[in-house]
């Protein structure tokens, strides 16, 4: 079973040095990625995640510590080995003490350094170990993205998979909760077993304790036979709650009891069951603000509430959008048997620049408008403008967005038009000579945008 190669981001502002290590990586099988600055080594983090990254403490501009602290504000589960001279062991040690995975001393030893890398680049979502989530990427196939925000839920989703820690996924309305859910249902050991999913916000109390719990024959009037529950359902499995935030309050004692003594007892049973049940709990609503008002239990809240999962809205990947676009596409127009073959570059450019308050949900929603009124087999823009029903949101120009945003902001208009810089610096409203020197300013090559060959 092939597994590709895991990546390690190489930072030092010493050429030879960084040069000598990347020969030393590559010999050991690695995909190494070099940077000769901090500023560099964002830049290159927008286009991939490296399982692993080897920084000098010591260099101009954003330096080593500072590098780690950007790194871990977007992602605490990326592994930083830091690379320091003797006279800055302390700052080092410091680092450590604030999440780093390593350091070493220069001049360093080689095979220090090849065994720190591997056994760093085992704690990254990067490289699953097979006994977890298999050779390949099957229990993420659903989710479609290219966003490094995703990628690093995604890197964390796949860590807390192996647990049987109680899971939090927030997110708004529509950005895939039980998408995510059910991946990391997929990349855990109970795969084999039940995938149960129920949304709290749908039913009254009486009815949710009756479907999570089940019933027995002549519990109530029209109890004709004994009905198990979603609980026992998925024993060994996994068990979803959608919309937990809107869970009566009431009924969350009843189920604080269940998952503490893991013994469900069926309406008007006398006995409870054992079950073996992991849950996953999400809601688009604040739950601290909820408990602080009264109407979410404490206790309830930190026993759903160990892991906490952010789904970052449709706006905040727009990189996905042409992706989402076109997978919906294909899967709508074999669904009503209608040739359709893709979008016109304006009706894409109103789907990219889009408010999407409805996130992907909404996406999928003006898709299947789109394919079937549209009368050509390439969609036009007046179609989707139609399906909007709103004028899109202007991408903002260059001089607009602040500074410390502008590299993320190039960075994301080269994935949405996969580095073709004309494109790109026709939706900053720029000419091209100075969207190259912006990309310049950044560290930005476009060539790394391109799909692979």
């Amino acid at each position: 079973m092939n597994t590709a190669k895991r990546k390690v981001l190489v930072v030092d502002d010493d050429p030879g040095l960084l040069r000598l290590i990347d020969i030393r990586l590559k010999t050991a099988g690695y995909d190494v990625i070099t940077a000769e600055s901090g500023e560099q080594a964002l830049a290159k983090m927008t286009v991939v995640r490296p399982s692993v990254i080897v920084t000098d403490l010591r260099m101009n501009g954003i330096d080593g510590m500072t590098l780690f602290d950007r790194v871990h504000d977007r992602d605490p589960t990326l592994p930083v080995i830091i690379l320091t001279a003797h006279g800055s062991i302390p700052d080092a040690v410091e680092a450590m003490k604030r999440g780093a995975y390593s350091f070493l001393t220069k001049p360093y030893d080689s095979k220090t350094l090849l065994d720190y890398v591997e056994k760093a680049s085992r704690l990254s979502g990067e490289h699953p170990h097979a006994e977890l989530a298999g050779a390949d990427a099957s229990w993420r196939e659903d989710i479609i993205s290219r966003s490094p925000l995703m990628e690093d839920l995604l890197s964390q989703a796949w860590l807390v998979a192996n647990s049987d820690a109680s899971v939090f996924i927030h997110g708004e309305s529509g950005t895939g909760k039980e998408l995510l859910a059910n991946a990391i249902h997929k990349a855990s050991p109970r795969r084999d077993k039940s995938f149960v999913a129920i949304n709290c916000a749908a039913m009254p109390e009486s009815l949710l304790e009756s479907e999570l719990f089940g019933y027995v024959k002549g519990a109530f009037t029209g109890a004709i036979k004994n009905h198990k529950g979603l609980f026992e359902t998925a024993h060994q499995g996994t068990l979803f709650l959608d919309e937990v935030g809107d869970m009566p309050l009431a009924f969350q004692a009843k189920l604080l009891r269940v998952l503490q003594e893991r013994v469900v007892r069926p309406v008007g049973a006398t006995q409870g069951v054992v079950i073996d049940v992991r849950v996953i709990s999400a809601s688009h609503r604040n739950l601290e603000e909820l408990m602080a008002r009264g109407d979410f239990r404490e206790d309830l809240y930190y026993r759903l509430n160990v892991v906490t999962l952010d789904l970052p809205t449709l706006a905040q990947r727009r990189e996905d959008i042409p992706l989402l676009a076109v997978r919906f596409l294909d899967q709508l127009a074999e669904k009503n048997r209608k040739k359709v073959d893709g979008f016109s570059p304006d009706a894409l450019e109103l789907l990219v620049t889009a408010p999407w308050p409805g996130n992907v949900r909404q996406l999928f929603n003006v898709v299947e408008q789109t394919v079937a009124l549209t009368a050509t087999p390439i969609i036009p823009a007046k179609l989707v403008q139609r399906a909007l029903r709103e004028k899109p949101a202007d991408i903002p120009s260059l001089v607009e967005a602040k500074s410390r945003f502008e590299r993320e902001y190039l960075a994301q208009l080269l994935q949405m038009t996969n580095g073709n810089v004309t494109q790109a610096a026709r939706l900053a409203k720029r000419n091209r000579t100075e969207f190259y020197k912006l990309l310049h300013r950044h560290h930005l090559d476009p060539a790394l945008f391109k799909p692979a060959s």
